[in-house]
């Protein structure tokens, strides 16, 4: 396989990379944007979806799009569940604090990790895709799924985007995220609207989690790489930008798929941490973010 080819292979693999990576940094993005805290435990979010995901499809049997479907309603309900509770039992006691939030989502980090060694066991293990459809291009096939994770992706990202800058919901969250106390004055419930943001956050990165788990294996520890790479997005896009988010999503995904393919993975993560100190460096808030006001 000539070059060419072989950019458009690595392309592909990149855009998928980014169409969850888009999915997974913008939950952490919201949350920060309009909690102003630091999830740590938004990769164990996106990891108990998986393990959800695998779950509710080995119980739904027959065939694999029945299991599958039913994993992408049942999987962000009840991540969504679980945040809502760490959100009131935990963060909301905490009157959510930044320094105090950030021990306490690392301690619930542990918490579902080993809640999930617990149940789920050890082992790798994986989701059957709904269809195994090939796109025939003229110099290779390429999977149709893979394919209709990035187009689901960019589905929900352009909802996201309609709730946010279309909505009255949109609109109370901006409101919470501009000024809290502006918002609680004008009776806006604001410990509601931090529990909606927390719990949507997490759904996201389990949604995330069901499109990618019939490609990647379930693991308890798979929630690492996908923080770490949000916390790449969101720092490099600005945090709360939701613009900022995509943008460095594409970049930071496309890069690692097409160096990947050409050179090697570790360089891609090398590549990702200098262009976060970069912009550390001269873009403190980011590509598209603003100054904390």
């Amino acid at each position: 396989m000539g070059f060419g080819p072989h950019l458009l292979l690595a392309t592909l693999e990149g855009l998928v990379t980014s169409a969850v990576l888009a999915l997974t940094a913008l939950g952490l993005s919201l949350v920060f944007g309009v909690m102003r805290i630091v999830n740590v435990a938004h990769g164990e979010f996106f990891m108990l979806g998986a393990v959800v995901a695998w779950f509710v499809s080995t119980m739904a049997g027959g065939h694999p799009a029945i299991g599958f479907l039913a994993a992408l309603v049942v999987s962000p309900l009840v991540v969504g569940a679980v945040a809502l509770v760490a959100e009131r039992l935990v963060l909301r006691r905490l009157n959510y604090n930044p320094e105090a939030t950030i021990v306490a989502t690392i301690g619930l980090l542990y918490i579902l990790q080993q809640l999930a060694l617990t149940f789920f066991g050890p082992q790798a293990r994986q989701v059957a895709a709904p269809f195994n459809w090939r796109i025939q291009f003229p110099w290779f096939g390429y999977s149709g799924y893979k394919l209709a994770v990035i187009a689901a992706s960019a589905v929900l990202l352009a909802a996201v985007w309609l709730v946010l800058n279309r909505t009255r919901i949109g609109l109370v969250m901006r409101a919470t995220q501009y000024d809290r106390e502006t918002a609680q004055a004008f009776a806006i419930p604001v410990d509601r609207v931090y529990a909606g943001v927390f719990a949507l956050g997490a759904m996201l990165a389990a949604i995330a989690a069901v499109l990618i788990v019939p490609i990647q294996q379930a693991h308890y520890l798979m929630g690492l790489d996908p923080l770490l790479l949000s916390f790449i997005v969101v720092i490099i896009g600005g945090l709360g930008s939701l613009r900022g988010t995509l943008v460095a999503a594409l970049l930071i995904g496309l890069s690692d798929g097409i160096v990947s393919a050409f050179f090697q993975p570790t360089l891609a993560k090398m590549i990702a941490t200098l262009a976060v100190a970069l912009v550390l460096v001269f873009r403190p808030t980011g590509l598209f973010g603003t100054a904390t006001r």
